[in-house]
């Protein structure tokens, strides 16, 4: 008797190895930088550097997807808000807690909502909007603004997050004529580049101690990208993102453990809320488009 393959427990184990991957990058990048003071663009700049050689036979093989697109403005503006979201996520991680960090860049989904209802002019149901301000509202509840411990530091990843859902908003609009080769190529291809000229007012040298850090960075940045996406062709994006979010689980641990990151009860709460919204957000998207591929954003 013939088997089932197990495609959807294979899918939720790539997305488990993702966010591991994803909260060791994390820990490396706030060691580089917290603890060692490498500047943190430079940071970034040799954590993607290193990240794109991972994925040049990818691209040599699929080069001639470089020649198809019409779109050429609308792949720098993505890679643009991209570096962005990158600079300002490295940025954050300098000066907050790994906790707070990915507990704000959870709110990137309703970022995302809102830039598709506005400048793709996507329908944005009473329900989604009701998401939206649920998440807004935990995200309100972590950082307490209300707070004398308030930093304006604890906006970064919030920024970030904003940057990334601008992103993920061209690459909607990008992938109506470009297939996903052409769009992945250009933003592995320009985010270097784009690195580069952020980087050229702190210098491209690393402290030495920090040398294996970045290095780990960037090879574990291409595997859990790799993995990610792999997970993304094997299962919709409602099946994934519970496991998605045990990413949030990896950082909390790693932050409190090389740290002593310990989260406060707002944290809790406010990532509830987001989590409860983004479920729901999604579930409301996947029942509107039961036969769409997952996208990974």
């Amino acid at each position: 008797m013939a088997q089932t393959r197990p495609t959807p427990l294979k899918a939720a184990g790539l997305m488990v190895i993702a966010g591991a991957c994803f909260a060791l990058v994390n820990t490396a990048l706030q060691s580089a930088t917290m603890l060692h003071g490498a500047f943190a663009p430079t940071v970034t700049f040799w954590q993607y550097l290193i990240a794109l050689l991972f994925y040049i036979p990818w691209i040599w093989r699929n080069r001639s997807a470089v020649l198809s697109t019409r779109q050429i403005l609308s792949h720098v503006l993505r890679v643009a808000l991209a570096v962005g979201g990158v600079q300002l996520w490295t940025l954050g991680l300098a000066h907050v807690p790994i906790w707070q960090a990915i507990a704000l860049i959870l709110l990137s989904p309703f970022f995302v909502t809102i830039g598709a209802g506005l400048f793709l002019r996507e329908e944005v149901s009473l329900h989604r909007w009701g998401a939206v301000v649920v998440g807004i509202i935990g995200g309100m509840v972590i950082l307490a603004p209300w707070s004398d411990r308030f930093q304006l530091a604890a906006l970064l990843p919030v920024a970030a997050a904003a940057f990334w859902a601008a992103s993920s908003v061209v690459t909607k609009q990008l992938t109506r004529r470009d297939n996903t080769e052409t769009v992945t190529i250009y933003l592995l291809l320009l985010l270097s580049p784009a690195n580069a000229l952020l980087t050229v007012s702190t210098g491209f040298a690393l402290p030495q101690t920090t040398l294996w850090l970045v290095i780990g960075a960037g090879l574990l940045t291409a595997l859990a990208q790799h993995t990610l996406v792999r997970a993304y062709t094997l299962a919709d994006a409602a099946f994934l993102q519970p496991f998605d979010h045990l990413k949030l689980v990896f950082n909390v641990g790693l932050g409190a453990l090389v740290f002593g990151f310990m989260p406060d009860g707002n944290m809790w709460l406010g990532t509830m809320l987001i989590l409860v919204a983004s479920i729901y957000l999604l579930n409301r998207e996947a029942r509107a488009r039961p036969t769409s591929p997952a996208q990974n954003a």
